[in-house]
């Protein structure tokens, strides 16, 4: 592995880093779709920054892209505010605007210049590490390294010092308000944070892979967690993890390096989305299978409760009674004798006492519904052991 190698790799994970903090904050606040149109609107700030410079390297740059990240998040917040659209198309309207006047601009007047659409969409990582920083002849390195972790260090600067403002303002901006804290203020400075991140990203791995960063390890962690300090590192992992592998898989495929982190970072969500511990839809269907036979077994075991007459227990009349089909009968039969809360005796089947105990108490939290009583019975009893 060369240097070029190590330096590419270095400044995708950092990138990925820097993405990944402002990220985890979008998706909690339901605003993934902001990323995708910050990262497309502020185009236009950047042609106008280089008009005003004429210089590709000027930190205008990334203060005029960031402005115009602000003004999107403006614009859509104003359109959605007039309750006319939803934020979603407010969105859909404003950012394929002002991307739009980009790129009229750099069509019309920057065609004999470094700044084309492809270069700000996908980028180019195999060229990051040629591009570097001198002083007096010294080679300091490449500049994408120096310019994202100079972004990196100021969002962790941020994040430190403002971490319990965002957290409040995210999860209870009443509450954020009530504080003191201006639950405003911190969205515009989340706003521009992910502007700056954006821009900052153009030369290396251009906007889409930033949108990809930005999102999919946050929405890779929210699945895992639901412990913000938790989620903000796992958000980290993932992405440098995903940047790592991607550029070796597009190494061994000789294809595009952000397409191919793009794509490592599709298929671990994928991966944490069918087999997540509790949020995964395996875990969910289930549970949601597991809730179907209990509320099968409350209904039997009611049932038998509420009639003392042999016929209507009688284990080859239970179809008939309580409406179910031959096979459920028998499956939730079977779990009520593996949890030895039925007898069969005769063919006639009675509760035991840790089946009339059970019944007793899912009679209370129907009547009550009070919570600490379902509590109580998910401490006594566990329905689907064996």
């Amino acid at each position: 592995m060369n240097s070029a190698q190590i330096e590419i790799q270095l400044i995708v994970s950092l990138v990925a880093i820097a993405c990944a903090i402002p990220g985890t904050f979008l998706v909690l606040r339901k605003m993934a779709l902001i990323s995708d149109a910050i990262s497309h609107s502020i185009l236009p700030g950047v042609v106008v920054g280089f008009f005003i410079t004429s210089d590709l390297n000027s930190p205008l740059l990334i203060l005029m892209a960031a402005l115009s990240g602000v003004i999107t998040v403006v614009l859509v917040e104003f359109i959605q505010k007039t309750k006319l659209v939803k934020e979603d198309t407010a969105i859909g309207l404003v950012f394929p605007t002002l991307f739009s006047i980009g790129v009229i601009l750099i069509s019309k007047y920057a065609n004999d210049i470094h700044l084309d659409v492809d270069a700000v969409l996908v980028g180019d990582l195999t060229l990051v590490a040629f591009d570097r920083i001198s002083i007096n002849g010294l080679d300091l390195g490449p500049k994408s390294l120096w310019v994202i972790g100079t972004i990196l260090v100021i969002t962790v600067g941020l994040l430190l010092a403002f971490f319990k403002e965002l957290k409040v303002s995210t999860f209870d901006p009443g509450l954020a308000t009530a504080l003191g804290f201006s639950p405003v203020v911190l969205h515009y400075g989340l706003m521009s944070v992910a502007s700056i991140t954006t821009v900052g990203a153009f030369d290396a791995v251009g906007a889409i892979l930033v949108v990809a960063l930005m999102i999919a390890p946050a929405a890779i962690a929210y699945l895992l967690t639901d412990d913000l300090k938790k989620m903000l590192l796992l958000s980290v992992f993932f992405g440098v993890i995903s940047a790592v592998l991607g550029y070796w898989l597009s190494h061994w495929l000789n294809t595009s390096i952000s397409g191919s982190i793009t794509t490592v970072l599709g298929l671990v969500f994928l991966l944490v989305y069918l087999f997540a511990p509790k949020k995964g839809l395996i875990s969910v269907l289930y549970r949601n299978r597991q809730q179907k036979i209990e509320v099968s077994l409350l209904t039997f075991l009611l049932h038998l409760n509420n009639h003392t007459e042999e016929r209507e227990r009688h284990i080859n009349h239970l179809n008939e009674h309580i409406n179910w089909q031959k096979v459920k009968s028998k499956s939730v039969v079977d779990l009520a004798l593996r949890n030895n809360m039925i007898t069969i005796e005769a063919n006639i089947i009675s509760l035991t006492e840790k089946g009339k105990s059970f019944t007793d108490k899912a009679i209370d939290y129907i009547i009550t519904n009070d919570d600490s009583e379902i509590e109580s019975m998910k401490e006594d009893f566990f329905l689907f052991r064996g």
